[in-house]
């Protein structure tokens, strides 16, 4: 048993990228060690990286593939072999077997005689497969932008291959990408170790080794030391805490290799401005942590992690030019919200106009217009619905909404759109409702986040995002593959997550009717987000989520209640045989459709065995108590009470067949499983449920 090591040295990898590729290389380098019998039944992968790697660690590998046999199967007998000599045929068979041709034998098949052949395969050495396929492997890495950096080769990377490790316990691989091949040297750290090699004398030395030259391979211990060290530094400060920022962390974790954390501070003139524009000038643009005190309020100090480690005069020169970059940041954001505040938003509506919104469908000014009208709409549905709507702090919302897209504070600090709209109606005096509703209009920005807390905020949300939706629906601007330019996706993602986790009383249709000129398929890509959030967010079973859907899923909280319903009682013995026999009533169905042959809708009277009268008792007594209950929303209770119909479904299809010749007798007993189907399937599509073969 052995470990191999494969490090790919890099010039610096962006830091968005870094994780993926990481877990991509280490999966494809377990996917061929497992697909070439490699890998012992205990083997282990590890997998590291930094800035400027990508490595590899697995144990328990296989020096060699085990020999093995093969039965081969040849030409037919009368052709390899004619009166009683090989022929040319035979004599190629065997050399493809690596075989003399005494060891061919005659084998009987259902097609006739056949030459055959037990062939002994000598198992390739791990070192060989290794260096064949590893390439393929590391040219096959998927990078969402990558460059050629060789000229006239063919080789495109994220960017460009500076050196290769790999290592079969002391053994070099000999594998060679982009013209460099592999050796048993890495290098450290860029400034503290310098250029020079670091010789890796086995795998299992290579953290240990690495270490020694400056460069934590291991993310998850770099996150520790981050976390660790923010915590250390800002205890020089009494009371202080930094502020907690998982995004940030997982920002400068990829960015480092020897992490250390500084201290700075800034003048407390600039706590003045809102916190949320200092918080995006220090982590947005300078990936600074921010600080608080014990009120959770900020205060005049920041964290910024160093991939160094330096000496007290070194750490001074460091903060000095931190503090001197954001200090002039600063400076420019307190500018701009002294200017901006000249020109108030309701100022601000005409100079939409000269803002696009998208080259075919307008300026913004337009689409401002567009969201009123839909907003208005949206106003009149929840108001006759017993909802309480400021109206006209709404209106004035999606009106100013766009607005700050014309502030500098903006095109200088694009992330801060809507934000600043906000702020700049609170600092204005134009309410609190109207602030919070355009502070807001954004959020979710991702199925993490929280939806408005306001209902002026969640239907500005809505038709802000409606109103995009169809409007590029109705150009051909739909997301295709992977491809989503115009964030349509997260516009519905959005969508989906304020009408699933609010209490607005809205459909689906009734949303998707506000999308002017985009038709079905507007309906059908909501329903998709819809089926995404279920499952991806909600961790719903995709079973019970296409059962669900199969019921109809217009009113979005109704369609999660009923998921957490069927969640809860799937397991049960009877619920999965009344799944199973939905799904055979549902085959029987469609089989007579096909057939021409249609259910007798007055079937009671000739009914004759004794389990298709109690399957018609049974299923007429539930339908009454089911359906109230579903009326209600009790859906568990509902579930279950339909469960108890599984032993009298299933000792009807053991006694009773449906497809009888009486032809009579056959369309009553159509009919008698069409009222079980009808008149207990609205809460979920029983038969999209997996039912093992166990089950039952």
């Amino acid at each position: 048993m052995a470990d191999f090591l494969l490090e790919i040295g890099l010039e610096e990898i962006p830091a968005r990228m870094v994780a993926a590729a990481e877990a991509e290389l280490a999966q494809r380098v377990e996917k061929l060690l497992g697909g070439a019998s490699l890998l012992e039944a205990d083997y282990a992968v590890r997998s590291f990286s930094t800035p400027r790697r990508l490595a590899v660690l697995v144990s328990g590998v296989r020096t060699k593939q085990s020999d093995s046999q093969e039965n081969l199967t040849g030409p037919s007998w009368k052709v390899a072999f004619q009166n009683g000599e090989p022929t040319a045929a035979a004599l190629a068979f065997a050399k493809k077997a690596g075989v003399e041709i005494s060891a061919l034998k005659k084998i009987e098949t259902p097609k006739g005689d056949y030459v055959g052949v037990t062939a002994e395969r000598k198992g390739e050495t791990a070192c060989d497969l290794l260096s064949a396929l590893l390439p393929a492997e590391i040219a096959a890495l998927y990078w969402p932008k990558s460059m050629y950096w060789r000229r006239d080769k063919p080789e495109r990377f994220v960017r460009p291959v500076r050196w290769l490790v790999a290592m079969l316990d002391g053994q070099v691989v000999p594998i060679t990408y982009a013209g460099i091949s592999a050796g048993n040297s890495s290098r450290g750290h860029r400034v503290m170790h310098g250029e020079g090699p670091v010789v890796i004398e086995r795998p299992t030395d290579y953290v240990a080794t690495l270490r020694g030259a400056y460069v934590v391979v291991d993310a998850a211990e770099r996150r520790h030391t981050i976390r660790k060290e923010l915590d250390r530094v800002t205890r020089g400060v009494a009371g202080a805490r930094w502020r907690e920022d998982w995004e940030l962390i997982e920002t400068v974790v990829p960015l480092t290799e020897w992490p250390g954390v500084l201290m700075g501070s800034f003048e407390p003139e600039y706590l003045a401005l809102p916190e949320e524009i200092l918080v995006t000038v220090m982590r947005d643009h300078q990936k600074y942590f921010a600080v608080e005190g014990s009120d959770g309020k900020l205060i005049e100090h920041f964290l910024t992690v160093l991939n160094i480690e330096v000496d007290d005069e070194g750490r001074a020169i460091i903060r000095h030019g931190n503090e001197r970059v954001l200090r002039s940041r600063f400076k420019d954001a307190q500018f701009f919200w002294n200017t901006d505040q000249k020109i108030p938003l309701t100022e601000r509506v005409e100079m939409l106009k000269a803002v696009t919104f998208q080259k075919d469908l307008g300026s913004y000014f337009r689409k401002t217009e567009a969201n009123l009208a839909i907003a208005g709409k949206l106003v009149e549905i929840v108001s006759t619905r017993g909802k309480v709507v400021d109206r006209t702090a709404l209106m004035q919302a999606v009106l100013l909404a766009k607005t700050d897209l014309t502030a500098e504070l903006v095109k200088e600090f694009t992330e801060l759109q809507g934000i600043v709209g906000g702020l700049y109606a609170r600092a204005q005096g134009l309410g609190e409702t109207v602030a919070s509703a355009i502070y807001a209009q954004y959020s979710p920005a991702s199925m993490e986040d929280a939806i408005p807390t306001s209902i002026e905020g969640q239907l500005l949300g809505i038709a802000d995002r409606v109103q995009t939706i169809g409007a590029m629906f109705g150009i051909g601007n739909a997301p295709t593959g992977s491809k989503d330019p115009f964030a349509l996706r997260r516009a519905a993602n959005g969508v989906v997550k304020i009408l699933a986790e609010s209490e607005l009383p809205l459909t689906l249709n009734e949303v998707v009717a506000l999308a002017d000129g985009s038709g079905e398929s507007v309906s059908v890509f909501l329903r998709e987000r819809l089926s995404f959030y279920l499952k991806d967010v909600r961790g719903f079973a995709y079973d019970v989520v296409a059962a669900v859907l199969g019921a109809g899923a217009n009113d979005v909280r109704d369609a999660v209640a009923r998921c957490e319903a069927l969640t809860a009682v799937r397991g049960s013995r009877d619920f999965l045989a009344v799944s199973a026999a939905f799904k055979r009533i549902q085959n029987i169905l469609g089989q007579a459709a096909e057939k021409q042959e249609f259910p007798t809708a007055d079937y009671a009277g000739a009914l004759v065995a004794a389990e298709e009268r109690a399957l018609a008792s049974a299923s007429a007594h539930l339908a009454g108590q089911v359906a109230e209950l579903r009326a209600r929303h009790q859906y568990q209770p509902a579930l279950e009470l339909i469960a108890t119909l599984g032993p009298t479904v299933d000792a009807f299809f053991d006694k009773v067949m449906v497809m009888t010749p009486d032809m009579a007798l056959r369309g009553a007993r159509l009919g008698l499983i069409r009222s079980v189907l009808e008149s207990i399937s609205g809460i979920a599509d029983f038969s999209e449920i997996v039912v093992s073969s166990s089950a039952g």
